[in-house]
C-alpha cells in the first residue's frame, strides 16, 4: 500500500488516520457515556474523566495532522458508478464529521478548563486554560459537548451504513478502498 493516496485508492496515512480517529471517537463516546453515571465513591470516578480528557486532547493533535494531510494529499476520484448526489452527499457528510469532531473537542476542553485549571495529558504535559474562569461556561460547553457528540456518533454510524450499502448492495469498492486496497 502506498503511503500517499493515488487517483484510485487511499494511502497508508489516510487509512491509518481514518481508523485511528474512528476508534478514538467511538471509544471516547463509550467512555463518556459510561462515566457520567459513576458515583463519587466509584474507583473510576476520577480516573475515567482523566483518560477521557487525555485521549480527547491527543485526538485533537491527530485531527490537526489529519486536516493538514487531507489538504496536502490528493483525494481518490469517485468510483465510476457513483451518482452526483452520492458524491456531493459524501463530501457534505465528511465535512460535517470534521466539524463535529472539532466542536466536540473544543467544548470538552471548555468544560474541563471552565474553572481556569489546566488539563494534564496522562501526566506527560499540561494544556493550560485559555479562557480563565468564566461563570456558566461549563454548563453551556457541556450542552454543546453532549449534543455534538451524539450528532457525531449518529452521523458516523450513517457514514458506516452508507459504506456497507456500497459494499453489500452496490457491490462497489467504496468500503474496500478505506482499507487501502
Amino acid at each position: 500500500m502506498p503511503i500517499r493516496n493515488t487517483s484510485s485508492r487511499f494511502g497508508l496515512v489516510a487509512v491509518g488516520l481514518h481508523w485511528l480517529v474512528a476508534l478514538a471517537v467511538f471509544g471516547l463516546f463509550g467512555l463518556g457515556y459510561w462515566m457520567v453515571d459513576l458515583s463519587y465513591y466509584h474507583d473510576w470516578y476520577r480516573r475515567a474523566p482523566d483518560i477521557h480528557r487525555s485521549i480527547g486532547l491527543l485526538l485533537l493533535a491527530v485531527m490537526v495532522i489529519r486536516v493538514i494531510w487531507r489538504l496536502t494529499d490528493r483525494i481518490p476520484a469517485p468510483l465510476p458508478g457513483h451518482t452526483r448526489w452520492e458524491v456531493r452527499s459524501a463530501h457534505l457528510v465528511h465535512g460535517l464529521l470534521y466539524v463535529l469532531v472539532f466542536v466536540a473537542m473544543a467544548s470538552g476542553y471548555l468544560i474541563s478548563t471552565a474553572d481556569g485549571s489546566a488539563i494534564s495529558v496522562f501526566g506527560w504535559f499540561d494544556v493550560p486554560s485559555v479562557t480563565g474562569r468564566i461563570k456558566g461556561m461549563e454548563e453551556v460547553a457541556g450542552t454543546v459537548h453532549y449534543w455534538s457528540t451524539w450528532a457525531l456518533v449518529v452521523l458516523a454510524l450513517l457514514h458506516a451504513a452508507g459504506a456497507f450499502k456500497h459494499h453489500l448492495v452496490d457491490r462497489d469498492r467504496t468500503l474496500i478502498r478505506m482499507f487501502g486496497k
